[in-house]
């Protein structure tokens, strides 16, 4: 799962970073050796089908939509850009 939420946060070309927060050193071998994880299209569409892209559960929902939740090409960096590492 931790590879998955890594390489799902850095496929948006709108993150800039993943922080991490590992709290023994598992979790940081863990990690670093997800970092090179990346999904292909497929895998995000049906991420995408699971929880709608700008889907909002807290109370302050607003009616702006960016176009990046309404675009699938500007919510994902090119297939070749994905990677971490």
């Amino acid at each position: 799962m931790t590879h998955l939420a890594m390489a799902f946060a850095i496929t948006h070309p709108g993150v800039t970073s993943a922080i991490i927060g590992p709290r023994t050193m598992e979790h940081l071998e863990d990690l670093l050796a997800g970092a090179a994880a990346t999904l292909d299209d497929e895998v995000l569409d049906r991420i995408d089908r699971i929880v709608a892209p700008g889907t909002d559960l807290g109370p302050l929902d607003v009616s702006y939509t960016p176009p990046d939740l309404t675009s699938p090409a500007l919510r994902r960096r090119p297939a070749g850009e994905r990677a971490a590492a």
